[in-house]
């Protein structure tokens, strides 16, 4: 299970950092910054079952709750 929670999340990142045109380095960092990525950690039973569009769209979201301004 935790190898499949990794595995989703770094193909998160990676469609979060295409639909903003950075890269998955710069992706990565941002979504940690503003504690994205614990949030799919701890929510990642409810987030696999939606798709990823769904998933880019709510993170955003919540990172600009946070003070991020992607």
């Amino acid at each position: 299970m935790q190898k499949d929670k990794i595995t989703y999340i770094i193909a998160l990142i990676a469609e979060f950092a295409k639909r903003f045109g950075i890269t998955d380095a710069e992706a990565a960092q941002y979504m940690n910054r503003y504690h994205a990525t614990a949030l799919c950690d701890k929510h990642y039973g409810i987030m696999h079952t939606l798709s990823f569009a769904d998933n880019v769209d709510s993170i955003a979201t919540y990172c600009r709750r946070q003070g991020g301004t992607l």
